[in-house]
């Protein structure tokens, strides 16, 4: 399967009122996004417009820009296989790429489950981004009380700091440090700042060609931002970068995987990581969600000069320690193994 060809799903989310529909109008608003189709959860505080949605009904609607827009009725897998029905049927114009703008309170890791697991969906869809809207005025109280908020934040790709100018610039790097402690992958992007665009947000991912390089370009900068945090945690979830000097073997690799996220599925939120595999010249990207785990891709060459193996993990009650230790001793028997039957082969 051409996993690259598949239509990407992105996910925009974040807390009630942290101004979700207001940064979903200016992406759409990009003439690169105008083949986008959109789904909005009707249980939204607040719809795209909220004067076009007070009407939306099963049918999709054109939006003035172009991209297709309807609510979510019901169960999420049957309305991203009606608008794909109805856009193999020519009932509406072609679409590139689907946003889903969740309700404030959701939970954005049912959303990706369905969209890589669901067996009809994953010959049509893939996962792209998961954007989260962060407050700057309530965010941190919002962290510190609601799960939701933890969660938003935890699995995003991408998180989009709003009403900026409204807070102090203490409140504002406060909050910042509040988020990286959460997400160690993730750019903060303040949503007044000029300097980023649609493109990032949306289309940039690991299976998009032209933004592949930059997509990891975005990990390693916030692996960077956060090098220095400080390790707190925040209802159990924390963030932290492991790095392997040594290549990893990548049968082991796969076999550990399989098991850390077998037996802690639940508690591993995210993993994004650049590896440096025996055997291999170019590094593996992965990226997983929970349970799920995207189908690695290999790059073009490496970023920079450093070729040591970077995994970001996103945990909820899992220590630093005992994830590296396992994983070490993984590859270590591997390495082992390798080296008797060097040897053996030698001494014959």
């Amino acid at each position: 399967m051409d996993y690259a060809g598949l239509i990407p799903v992105n996910v925009v989310t974040g807390f009630l009122g942290s101004g979700k529909t207001t940064l979903l109008r200016r992406l759409l608003a990009a003439p690169s996004l105008s083949d986008t189709a959109v789904l909005v959860n009707e249980f939204g505080e607040v719809g795209l417009d909220h004067h076009l949605l007070q009407n939306v009904t099963e049918s999709a609607l054109l939006l003035d820009n172009g991209c297709v827009c309807c609510a979510i009725r019901g169960d999420l897998q049957d309305s991203l296989r009606q608008l794909f029905s109805q856009r193999d049927r020519g009932e509406v114009p072609p679409f590139r790429r689907v946003v889903i703008e969740t309700s404030g309170l959701a939970d954005p890791v049912p959303i990706a489950y369905t969209v890589l697991s669901e067996p009809v969906l994953q010959h049509h869809f893939r996962l792209g981004a998961v954007v989260t809207t962060v407050d700057a005025v309530n965010g941190a109280g919002q962290l510190a009380r609601f799960e939701e908020s933890v969660k938003q934040v935890a699995v995003a790709d991408r998180i989009v700091v709003t009403k900026a100018d409204l807070a102090d610039a203490e409140t504002v790097a406060a909050l910042r440090r509040a988020i990286r402690r959460l997400n160690g992958a993730a750019p903060i992007i303040d949503s007044g700042d000029g300097g980023w665009s649609p493109e990032q947000l949306i289309v940039d991912d690991i299976y998009d060609a032209d933004g592949k390089a930059r997509e990891v370009g975005h990990w390693l900068a916030a692996q960077g931002e956060g090098a220095g945090a400080e390790h707190g945690h925040t209802d159990g979830v924390s963030s932290f970068a492991v790095v392997f000097d040594r290549p990893l073997d990548w049968t082991a690799f796969g076999v550990w995987m399989t098991m850390l996220l077998n037996r802690h599925g639940d508690k591993v939120l995210r993993i994004k990581g650049l590896l440096n595999v025996s055997g291999i010249a170019e590094p593996v990207l992965i990226n997983g969600v929970q349970h799920i785990v995207h189908p690695p891709v290999h790059m073009d060459g490496w970023p920079d000069g450093d070729r040591r193996s970077r995994i970001v993990f996103i945990v909820r009650g899992l220590e630093q320690a005992r994830i590296e230790a396992s994983l070490n001793v993984f590859n270590d028997m591997v390495n082992s193994s390798a080296e008797e039957t060097s040897g053996l082969i030698r001494a014959g």
